[in-house]
């Protein structure tokens, strides 16, 4: 099969969060397994001064825009598994200190930086004689694909076996712009209206991807359906209602290369499920990083994530003065908004035998963090699939999550009677509920400790591999040349 996967991020080039992860982990898994694989990513500021051994593809290219004529350049590169990424290179959107704004705030012409993207995509595909028959779009910043596939392009034959499927990462990010974007983009007036891309007056990308994509996929099952009823559609949930049959939730995969405890380059000792003799040494080097006492029969608890309200850091405040009270560790990596920076950093003056935190992300201290933590906390309000909870758990790290998204899809709560359980689940939205679950938990350390054992094996022993991730997004491509042809 030919796949195009478009993104606004990738790694190993460029990443601000779990999209970057899937787009660019996904593309590579695909060109291993008897397929066609291109990437194509923004030829961003940061990328081009890191990477050396890309090259020009194509010197000029024309991008035809609603009013407009755009020139831009083609780079590429191909990786050993045979995935070939190519790079759009607009300086004028794309050479930018950051990505999608400014300290917080978007860039105002993110809705034409994007639109020229998606559309800069398919004149690429046909530049280069590269008839896709499927597409991967993912989230706002490439939602217009299925768009231009469906109108400006609908009879041209390079596209006309294409079929799109798109991903929404986090329906908390929607791309509504401003509608004096409408003639640069090329929507008219018969697509503003409220099924498609009209929003509180403005233009809702996201919105038209839903209207006019093949198939549409999100992260994680649980999400699928959380994302059908408010307010977990943000808004969008009678759109996708409509489209309930055509959506599929596929929870993701981790990069097990990385992300293991028996090979690791970043981790002071190995360790496997088996031989856990390497983790109290990662904990031990863990409190020393902190500068918390080395004891080894003093629960570690860790937070490594973004600092933003959607992940639950409100509860966690609200408990943090309690929780301190009890015998027991923290330490916290995260970077974001100012207010939970300057909280979680300025804890260790206040409580300097029991929290270390970092303000920033360092990857070899995140490694850190969960191989030398015993518990896991991600109280989220609510989570597509999330990461972090898998680290924890091969890492044996035991989570403490709320009941949503990936994170239900993913931990299954302790059960102490039927020896079952990979971890401490709470649902309601409330400092209680968290405070309540970290202190069963740590009565599980103290009190039941080899249950503690035996569940943190059992979650040692899950497999979020992408093995199967992959074959599904397979079966949904498969599904999405479907509704094409029927479409034709």
């Amino acid at each position: 099969m030919r796949i195009l996967i478009a993104s606004s991020e990738a790694v190993p080039y460029v990443k601000t969060g779990g999209l970057g992860d899937i787009a660019g982990t996904l593309a590579k898994l695909l060109s291993t397994r008897d397929h066609s694989v291109c990437l194509v990513i923004p030829l961003y500021k940061s990328i081009k001064e890191q990477q050396q051994d890309i090259k020009i593809a194509i010197p000029t290219l024309n991008v035809s825009m609603g009013d407009s004529t755009v020139q831009c350049r083609i780079w590429m590169k191909k990786e050993s598994s045979g995935l070939i990424v190519y790079f759009i290179e607009h300086d004028i959107f794309f050479d930018r200190s950051s990505l999608y704004g400014d300290k917080s705030v978007a860039y105002e012409d993110n809705g034409a930086r994007f639109a020229f993207f998606s559309k800069a995509i398919l004149e690429l595909t046909i530049s280069i004689k590269f008839q896709p028959e499927i597409i991967h779009v993912n989230d706002w910043q490439t939602a217009l694909i299925p768009y231009y596939l469906k109108t400006w392009h609908w009879k041209n034959n390079d596209f006309r076996k294409t079929a799109t499927v798109l991903t929404i990462h986090n329906i908390g990010y929607q791309g509504q712009i401003n509608r004096s974007f409408s003639k640069f983009i090329g929507i008219n007036w018969m697509q503003m209206r409220p099924a498609e891309f009209e929003s509180f007056q403005g233009i809702n990308l996201l919105k038209g991807g839903i209207f006019y994509a093949d198939q549409i996929t999100t992260v994680s099952p649980t999400y699928a359906k959380e994302i059908l009823s408010e307010p977990g559609g943000s808004g969008l949930s009678p759109f996708l209602k409509r489209r309930k049959d055509d959506v599929a939730g596929i929870l993701n995969g981790m990069d097990i290369e990385e992300w293991n405890t028996h090979s690791n380059p970043f981790l002071p000792a190995q360790y496997d499920l088996n031989h856990l003799e390497g983790k109290a040494i990662c904990k031990s080097e863990l409190q020393k990083r902190f500068r918390l006492p080395q004891k080894s029969e003093i629960p570690l608890f860790a937070f490594v994530g973004r600092f933003a309200h959607q992940k639950g850091l409100n509860l966690l405040i609200e408990c943090m003065a309690e929780i301190l009270s009890w015998e027991l560790q923290i330490v916290i990596l995260g970077d974001g908004d100012i207010e939970y920076s300057g909280f979680f950093g300025n804890l260790p003056i206040d409580y300097p035998e029991k929290v270390g935190s970092y303000i920033g992300f360092e990857p070899q201290l995140a490694h850190l963090i969960e191989a030398g933590s015993d518990f896991f906390i991600m109280p989220s309000l609510y989570e597509p699939c999330g990461l972090n909870q898998m680290y924890s758990m091969i890492y044996g790290s035991v989570p403490i999550v709320r009941k949503t998204g990936g994170l239900n899809d993913t931990v299954e709560n302790f059960d102490l009677d039927n020896h079952r359980g990979t971890g401490f689940v709470f649902e309601d939205m409330k400092p209680e509920a968290l405070k309540n679950t970290i202190g069963w938990a740590l009565d599980t350390w103290y009190n039941k400790k080899k249950a503690y054992k035996d569940m943190q094996k059992r979650a040692m022993k899950q497999d979020f591999s992408w093995k199967n991730p992959v074959k599904k997004y397979e079966r949904i491509y498969r599904r999405a040349n479907m509704r094409k042809a029927d479409w034709y």
